[in-house]
């Protein structure tokens, strides 16, 4: 007798739940690097790069420490399965549920000859499970409630208060010290980038070869700069990004984790969640390494706090909203949405306005931006201009080097676009201008002005919010966080809103004109 664990490209983890369930002596090993994952996506080149590097580093390491490990490549996985079964004889499959859904689907569909065992996914701190017993017991399903109940249930950033434990410090959140707009020369340290080694040069030429061949059959090139690729491909490589990050940026995260500056594309921010998506790092580990690396080095309270509240909260929270929504949720379009994307979003560039295009310009190189970019300037572009929340979504999964379903998902259609009306944001997460000028140097160098709402120099941000808003108002009268600048929106003279409006129509039929 003998099991098959096949392990899937975002599964790269030794301590993974259907390794863990077997041994080397009785088990064999599977990955498969498939093409057909462009069937239905054109992902972005560096994406395909980190994930079949990384799982070509990871079956080596299996190997080294005896698992017997077969790797193949091939244009779709039911060239494999059938062929591996039957010449090694093996009795029954494992596999570790996979995160997103439709990969399991698409696995169901492959009509296995032996027994097909799911193992429940052990990537997350909070099973499917439990998060639906903690989900059961609110009306509102709010991020703040969840991340103390994990604070409390993992003992991070705890302390004894006489009867049990408080918040270490005396506070459960310290959003209002990382809130600062970025003064003029604000500068990161630079971060961790890798040469590729052999095994990453072979990928990125295979990745080259497959471009090219898209291109001779008239198909559109894969997104984003091939080259230069420098992310880990490994989990030694992961836990030294890690380390890097405890060691020059972890206590400057904090005061600028919102801001964003041209040129400076990664901040103080950790360069984690590729590693964590694909299973080279676990989210306890790198939680409980922070939080006493922390305190040792007497990191800022703020700024120690601010990054573990993105794992154990924010990431956590909209994987377990994922899976307790469920498959319906993806198709939830509350403000009836329907624009196209412009032609530059899959261009990664040409919009004309320096906010959007410094962000995209980002995306092509390096397949990342940072939290507040991907909010506050790509998805609330796509809230204002009514983008179809479904084509966002996808391009988000497609484009990012960390994308997956469960990720986007929750993170576009519920915190970026509010297409779920309401089912994880308070309220639509709308912005003008004046927010990316605050918080941003974006606006020194685009040929729109931040402080104008129409005519040929205003900022499309701004007729866009407006326009928004004026479109939107009878439903949303009704959000009290939204009664502040509905009256604001009232007060607007009628004929300045009517010129609004007509620009916020002049961009939004601009936006199908190919790029400049």
């Amino acid at each position: 007798m003998t099991i098959g664990i096949w392990v899937l490209g975002d599964q790269l983890s030794a301590s993974q739940a259907a390794l863990c369930s077997s041994s080397p002596e009785d088990s064999r090993v599977l990955l498969v690097e498939s093409n057909s994952v462009l069937s239905n996506r054109a992902y972005h080149q560096q994406k395909l790069v980190l994930v079949w590097s990384a799982m070509r580093h990871f079956a080596a390491d299996l190997g080294a420490h005896g698992w017997r490990v077969d790797y193949h490549e091939s244009d779709c996985f039911s060239d494999v399965l059938p062929n591996w079964l039957a010449s090694h004889q093996i009795t029954e499959l494992r596999i570790m549920e996979p995160e997103d859904r439709g990969f399991r689907a698409a696995i169901e569909r492959l009509h296995f000859p032996v027994p097909l065992v799911w193992l429940p996914s052990n990537a997350f701190l909070w099973s499917r499970e439990d998060f639906a017993a903690w989900a059961s017991g609110y009306k509102q399903l709010r991020m703040e409630l969840f991340y103390r109940e994990g604070r409390r249930r993992f003992g991070v950033l705890m302390q004894p208060d006489g009867t049990g434990l408080a918040p270490l410090g005396g506070q459960w959140n310290y959003d209002h010290d990382n809130r600062k707009s970025p003064p003029k020369g604000l500068r990161g340290p630079d971060p961790l980038w890798f040469q590729p080694d052999g095994i990453t040069g072979a990928v990125i030429e295979k990745v080259r070869q497959l471009n090219h061949a898209r291109q001779a059959q008239g198909l559109a090139s894969l997104p984003g700069d091939l080259e230069p690729f420098g992310w880990g491909v490994s989990r030694r490589e992961a836990l030294q990004v890690l380390d890097h990050f405890i060691a020059t940026r972890l206590a400057g995260f904090g005061p600028y984790q919102d801001a964003m500056v041209t040129g400076e594309p990664t901040l103080w921010h950790a360069l984690l969640s590729p590693y964590l998506n694909i299973g080279l790092l676990h989210p306890l580990e790198v939680i409980c390494r922070l939080e006493q690396a922390g305190l040792e080095l007497q990191v800022p309270l703020a700024s120690l706090e601010g990054v573990i509240r993105q794992l154990l909260g924010w990431r956590e929270y909209t994987h377990g909203l994922y899976h307790w929504f469920g498959p319906g949720y993806g198709q939830l379009n509350h403000f009836r949405a329907s624009q196209p994307l412009p032609p530059w979003f899959e261009q990664l560039g040409g919009s004309g306005l320096a906010c959007l295009d410094t962000v995209l310009g980002e995306v092509r190189g390096r397949g990342y931006a940072h939290h507040i970019q991907r909010l506050m300037v790509l998805a609330n572009y796509g809230l204002l201009a009514g983008l179809d929340p479904q084509a966002l979504t996808a391009w988000f999964h497609a484009s990012f080097i960390d994308g997956f379903d469960w990720v986007m998902q929750t993170n576009v259609l519920g915190m970026g676009v509010y297409a779920d009306g309401g089912r994880l944001a308070s309220k639509p997460y709308a912005a003008s201008g004046n927010y990316i000028r605050r918080m941003s140097t974006y606006c020194q160098n685009c040929r729109y002005d931040p402080k104008q709402r129409s005519g040929a120099d205003a900022c499309p941000f701004n007729s866009l919010y407006w326009d928004f808003l004026a479109r939107h108002e009878p439903e949303l009268r009704g959000n009290p966080r939204m009664a502040l600048v509905l009256k604001q929106l009232q007060k607007l003279p009628a004929e300045e809103l009517e010129a609004v409006r007509h620009a916020a129509a002049i961009h939004r039929a601009a936006m199908l004109a190919p790029p400049t």
